[in-house]
This record gives structure tokens, C-alpha cells and sequence, in this order.
């Protein structure tokens, strides 16, 4: 399927929206990244305070992170990842139970590692299956907004099928909740990735369900630049639908690969 290999090659799928990894290739990718919610939903008790009652808050923050992908094999790649954070809070007025009034907090953060696996080849009218278990070191455990304090395991399963008119891919994560000790459904995406020219790739979907739940869902957009051979550049923006679903989010940065 020549129109199917236009659209994303013949590389692994990594974690970064419309990314694919080849085998032998680094991917190298620095970016920044910026995150406002001015609904930011959350408990007394993460504060230290024995109160569960939700509350909407604000929160903010800047981020200056680097993401690796190694393609080992043509159906195992390696990732890594991590951040530099700066996040900021304001609690909800109506928050009369001692919860700090703002708080700001900074640090090395985020950092994680992923296998990534090619399930099956798409062949005929199957798409192809790949998967992905990562796994989250626990960080900063003192931390509130930034902080991890139990180690997190995630898996991840899905689906993408080309077509004449675009690629569409169907993903779903399940990870394990500390709270509940139990594993359930985490992050789930509906995408469509097309290639324009030669220089310009661009998706569009709608992604959310956190735990499970319907109502914090959002839409998804990135545009993917080839600014030389080996080089990229390359925007995402992410806008809530929800209530309960992040405000907006963007990164930028660019993207070597290496060996061109």
C-alpha cells in the first residue's frame, strides 16, 4: 500500500503524536511545552487536609522538555523522556479548608522510559496492532503538583489502518490505580494523519477518558514541518471539551533524526 506508507512510513509508532521511529534511527527531540486550566479539579486532601470535597482551581505551567526513540528492531523501539517543570496553583475561592492559597513548585520531572512493539503488520484490509508498556520511576514524592510518589506502570494497545484519503489510528491506555488498587482505562484517542506535501504532515483528533471516565475530553491537532533532510519542525495543540479536561496545551520543537 504505496498512499499507506506516504502518510507514516514504516516506523514503529512512538508515544509523540504522529511520530514513527524506523529501525536503526534516533530520534532526537527537544521541546517546550505550556499547560493553563483554569478549572483545574482537586482535593483538600492532596494538600495534607482531610477534606475530599472537589474544588475547580487554576493552574499553569512551562515546561522545557527532551524526548529520545531508538529503533532497535522493526518491531521494538526504546524511548525516553524527561522534563524540566515550572507549575504554579491557585486554589477556588469557595476553598475555606486551609488549602494554600497559591503554590509554585519546579524541578526535573516526567521522567520516564517506554518499550514500544509492532504487534502485526497491516496486511490487506487488517490493520496494524502495536503496543507499549511504560514505566514512571517515582519523583519528588513531597511534591503536589509536580511530584510522582508511587512508581507507574502503563500499557498501551492500538490499531492503525491507511486509507486513499488519510491513516487512522485508535489507541487506548490501561494503568494501574494506586487509590483503587486496581487496573483500569486510562487515555484514549480517535486520530487522523494525513500527509500534504512532501514538507507538511498534520493531524487531527479527539482524545481523553482518563480512568475511564467520558467527561474530560479534547480535541487534538499537530503539524508536522520538514524544514532539511533530518530535521523537523513540529507543533501540538490540545484544547479542552470538558469541564474537566485541560483548558489548552501546546508544544513546540524540533525534531532530529539521525541517521538522515
Amino acid at each position: 500500500m504505496l498512499w499507506a506508507q506516504g502518510d507514516r512510513g514504516n516506523g514503529i509508532r512512538t508515544s509523540m503524536v504522529e511520530t514513527y521511529v524506523e529501525p536503526h534511527q534516533l530520534l532526537v527531540y527537544p521541546f517546550g511545552a505550556y499547560t493553563w486550566d483554569h478549572n483545574f479539579e482537586y482535593q483538600p486532601s492532596i494538600f495534607g487536609i482531610p477534606r475530599d470535597q472537589d474544588f475547580r482551581g487554576q493552574f499553569r505551567s512551562t515546561e522545557a522538555a527532551l524526548f529520545l526513540a531508538y529503533g532497535v528492531t522493526d518491531w521494538l523501539a526504546l524511548e525516553l523522556e524527561g522534563s524540566l517543570i515550572s507549575a504554579d496553583f491557585d486554589k477556588a475561592p469557595a476553598d475555606t479548608f486551609g488549602t494554600p492559597a497559591t503554590l509554585h513548585e519546579s524541578g526535573l520531572s516526567d521522567v520516564g522510559g517506554a518499550l514500544r512493539l509492532r504487534l502485526a503488520r497491516e496486511r490487506g484490509s487488517r490493520p496494524e496492532f502495536f503496543g507499549s508498556v511504560e514505566v514512571v520511576p517515582a519523583q519528588h514524592e513531597q511534591l503536589v503538583l509536580i511530584g510522582e510518589p508511587q512508581w507507574d506502570v502503563k500499557g498501551e494497545v492500538g490499531a492503525v489502518r491507511q486509507y486513499r484519503w488519510g491513516t487512522m489510528t485508535f489507541r487506548t491506555t490501561i494503568e494501574y490505580n494506586h487509590g483503587d488498587q486496581a487496573w483500569e482505562l486510562g487515555e484514549t484517542s480517535l486520530e487522523y494523519l494525513r500527509r500534504l506535501s512532501p514538507k507538511w504532515r498534520v493531524l487531527l483528533g479527539i482524545e481523553g477518558g482518563e480512568g475511564g471516565a467520558p467527561d474530560d475530553y479534547g480535541l487534538i491537532a499537530a503539524a508536522h514541518w520538514r524544514i532539511a533532510r533530518g530535521l523537523d519542525l513540529k507543533i501540538f495543540n490540545a484544547v479542552g471539551l470538558m469541564s474537566k479536561a485541560t483548558d489548552w496545551e501546546t508544544q513546540v520543537g524540533l525534531l532530529w533524526t539521525l541517521p538522515q
